[in-house]
């Protein structure tokens, strides 16, 4: 189905069997104190699922280049050991990986090893707003030093086994703060003009070449386009490629945008593979120059190989990197290589267990793959000896449950499923109908699908009650995934005709009426907010997009970043409230401001700090955050002020003395999300796999695989009860 994709290619000295790279991703596994076990883990099973080159997360070149305290550095002892385990895990699986040399410059973090408490370094002192630090001015001797590491780094991955390195120069880091007229305002040889800006980079690529030799394939990842005003102008950008061209670079992958900029790149509202603009543009610039064998790949916002192959079928770029589709699910090339596509994991760029937690210290993960960084925890599949297959009911088709069901089944064990409602998803029910998160609903889709294919039964529309549990103590255990109901406020008027609660505004938004007060200001809130008012970037083309961004092709300049979009009001008038904290204060970094960005533009009104004094037939009076009475106006008030666990079957479950593992809402709701309920999920259900008693396991080996799925003394009564 894929022909582009499926082509071979070539990288330097490297063959390559398909067009997709794996791009880099920092996961905080690099300095992990397990002799870079769950590293080589992570990146070996990639290797495996069809992963041709992968490219490590940036391994900074020297202690100033460090991002954060998560980063490993190339002259680490320690780090190094790490990084040969993980070149020797990839080759056993028959793969190719490249390290990435990286600095941050401005973008260190606090707790960065070469900071020391200190600024960052970088071309410039020009306050980072990423940082929230002015960096300190690099002095011309330590600039040369910079170039010096990196052609260091660089041998560091010869000599360890690697078998290309990619140099970062990109998403605003050090390199391309020098190509920036924002953050190089230097008048020596390493800025002033067009000419002197691009001298670092190329002086980097030159040492580096210089250090690991003609033959050793160098990657060089560039910006596209910056995003932000005073980046680098678009003529520079192509002249820049072409002198990376011609310092001997083996490939150029484009990136787009610094973390300062105010346009969505990677986020969910940003159509699929709207950046290959960018990349499309070197290649011509290249291929101009004389440089068009030198290999294009483009990046950012791919989800699906399908897109991929579009974009390789002009002609006009090489190769695709595709990074958060490899953690959603690290088969998605063996699996669309094998005609399978459809039961690829997508990834629904929600950010929140991969970028946002790569900014931080705690382990890069998946929602919708929570095994991914945990390879080594949590086995994929396994078989259990005959006859010591266990038996479970997963009671709740929400995310929790329907990641503990197809975990226990890919473990090699009996399991059903029970869900109250008429359709499986729970909360990403509700969050597949707001427009920009349908993918949601894609992740739903494919956990049914595989349930089937896994023979678990799925009971829709069965609600636990006491005849169950004759059926249910005849088990191993359950797992209990109910998830969460709304919590309602103490609040006078909760039962006027034009108060409802959230799912039921969910499940009929058309039956509100033109004003809406919503109750509450939590991510439930903000997306109920979303449905009611619309999204501008609903199904739009990347084409639209570039364009509402003032971004239409080929006109990219800095004066042309303006993020602000407003395509007017939406259908409704409607007003958030919340007592304390900022509103879609839990959504999480690198979405929550643009998610803001489209309240706004679509004339959402947030209120904070407010108290609720009563709900009347007008709307919802209140005392606002300066102690002012007022009534904000309303046809309907919808309350999304709280959700607390839905705990019917939990003391059901207890005063039969069955043995259970909760997951997700079940378990609590404080720092409930999507991220927490899957990775609660997976691992509830290994731990009632693993702590079976004795007399259950012997039970078991007399009862031999006659489990759940065929076992009329458990299913049938079960069923019987529906």
């Amino acid at each position: 189905m894929f022909d582009h994709v499926f082509r071979p290619g070539a990288i330097g000295g490297l063959t390559l069997p398909h067009r997709v790279v794996m791009g880099a991703m920092h996961l905080n596994l690099e300095t992990l104190d397990d002799d870079g076990a769950a590293l080589a883990a992570f990146y070996q099973e990639r290797a495996r699922g069809g992963a041709a080159l992968i490219v490590t997360g940036g391994t900074a070149v020297s202690p100033a280049g460090a991002g954060g305290p998560g980063y490993g550095m190339a002259d680490d002892p320690g780090h190094r050991a790490a990084l040969r385990r993980a070149a020797d895990a990839v080759h056993e699986a028959g793969g190719l990986i490249a390290l990435q040399l990286f600095h941050a410059g401005r973008y260190a973090l606090p707790g960065a090893p070469g900071t020391d408490g200190g600024p960052p370094v970088a071309p410039s002192a020009v306050f980072s707003r990423f940082a929230r630090v002015t960096p300190r001015e690099l002095t011309h001797e330590e600039i040369l030093a910079t170039v010096a590491d990196f052609a260091r780094g660089a041998g560091v991955a010869r000599e360890l086994g690697f078998d290309a390195v990619e140099v970062m120069g990109s998403e605003g880091y050090l390199i391309n703060q020098f190509t920036a007229p924002l953050t190089n305002r230097r008048g020596d040889a390493w800025g002033g003009d067009a000419e002197r800006r691009r001298s670092f980079p190329v002086a980097v690529l030159s040492a580096v070449r210089a250090e690991v030799g003609p033959d050793f394939p160098v990657l060089f990842r560039m910006s596209g386009a910056d995003l932000v005003p005073d980046g680098t102008p678009r003529e520079e950008t192509a002249a820049l490629a072409v002198a990376l061209a011609g310092a001997g670079a083996d490939a150029l992958a484009v990136g787009v945008g610094w973390h300062e900029s105010q346009v969505p790149t990677v986020q969910a509202q940003v159509p699929a593979g709207t950046w290959a603009v960018h990349a499309k543009e070197i290649k011509r610039a290249l291929r101009a120059a004389g440089h068009g064998a030198v290999p294009v790949i483009a990046s950012n916002r791919f989800n699906r190989l399908a897109q991929a192959d579009e974009v390789l079928a002009g002609g006009e770029v090489d190769f695709v990197a595709l990074a958060r589709p490899f953690l959603a699910d690290a088969e998605i090339v063996t699996k669309s290589a094998a005609g399978r596509g459809d039961s690829v994991d997508i990834c629904i760029a929600c950010n929140e267990a991969c970028i946002d937690r790569s900014f931080g210290t705690e382990r890069v993960s998946c929602l919708v793959n929570p095994r991914a960084g945990y390879e080594r925890e949590f086995p994929a599949r396994a078989r259990p000896a005959p006859g010591r297959a266990g038996r479970y009911a997963v009671i709740g088709a929400g995310p929790a449950g329907l990641e503990a069901a197809r975990t226990l089944a890919r473990l090699g064990h009996q399991v059903e499923v029970f869900e109250a409602a008429a359709e499986p998803g729970g909360q990403f029910r509700l969050a597949a109908r707001v427009p920009g998160k349908a993918e949601f609903g894609e992740t739903v889709r494919h956990r049914v699908r595989e349930l089937a294919e896994l023979d678990v039964p799925l009971r829709l529309g069965h609600r636990i009650g006491h005849g169950d549990l004759a059926a249910l103590r005849e088990l191993d255990g359950v797992v209990l995934a109910t998830g969460v109901v709304p919590c309602l406020p103490t609040l006078p008027g909760l039962a006027l005709p034009h108060v409802v609660d959230y799912p039921k505004a969910f499940a009929d938004p058309h039956t509100l009426g033109p004003r809406v007060a919503i109750v509450g200001g939590g991510g439930i809130a903000v997306d109920l907010a979303h449905l009611l008012t619309g999204d501008p970037y609903a199904k739009v083309t990347p084409e639209e997009f570039l364009a509402a961004h003032d971004l239409t092709a080929p006109r990219i300049t800095a004066a042309a970043t303006r993020a602000e979009h407003r395509p007017g009001r939406g259908p409704r008038e409607v007003t958030l409230m919340r007592r304390t904290g900022r509103i879609g204060a839990g959504i999480g970094p690198s979405t929550r401001w643009v998610v803001m960005a489209e309240l706004r533009s679509a004339g959402v009104r947030t209120l904070t700090g407010v108290r609720y004094e009563e709900i009347t037939r007008d709307g919802v009076r209140i005392v606002d955050a300066e102690g002012q009475p007022q009534l904000v106006a309303a046809d309907h008030v919808v309350l999304a002020a709280g959700q607390e666990p839905e705990r019917d079957a939990a003391a059901l479950l207890s005063a039969a003395g069955i043995p259970f593992e909760t997951a997700g809402g079940a378990a609590g709701t404080e720092g409930l999300n999507a991220v927490r309920a899957t990775a609660e999920g997976l691992r509830a259900a290994h731990r009632i796999a693993r702590n079976r008693s004795p007399r259950q396991q012997n039970r078991n080996g007399r009862d031999g695989r006659n489990g759940i799925a065929r076992n009329a003394s458990a299913q049938n009564r079960i069923a019987q009860n529906r």
